[in-house]
């Protein structure tokens, strides 16, 4: 019988438990949720809360485009998916679909918050 070193073992075990957590999609950056590429995330008021279902297609999607999620991606915490009228996945947080802003040209900017008071920068 051969015996596995305790240092060996447990990073074996690290590692085992941490494939076991997904990351969550978004990260936070100066008190708003940002998407991978560091871009502000922003919610509609227009959107119901766990509905499934976002009130922001066509048009309204060129400016407002979803925070999409592939179809390997799975949800977190308080991080979920919906499935859009076109049938692309999007990332929701808290039942809450979440958008890009067109009009945000660098990371930081926040040009969207408040926008027709129905545009909100994601809070985690």
């Amino acid at each position: 019988m051969k015996l596995i070193p305790a240092a060996a073992l447990a990073a074996a075990l690290l590692a085992g438990c941490a494939s076991m957590y997904a990351q969550t999609p978004a990260k936070v950056a100066d008190g708003v949720l940002v998407g991978p590429n560091d871009m502000t995330l922003y919610t509609f008021d227009k959107d119901t809360a766990g509905s499934g279902k976002s009130a922001c297609n066509g048009g309204c999607a060129t400016n407002w485009p979803p925070f999409t999620a592939s179809s390997s991606d799975k949800a977190s915490g308080d991080y979920t998916m919906i499935t859009r009228d076109d049938g692309k996945m999007q990332w929701a947080v808290k039942g809450k679909p979440l958008y890009y802003w067109s009009k945000d040209a660098k990371p930081g900017d926040k040009t969207g918050d408040g926008f027709l008071k129905l545009w909100h920068a994601a809070t985690p």
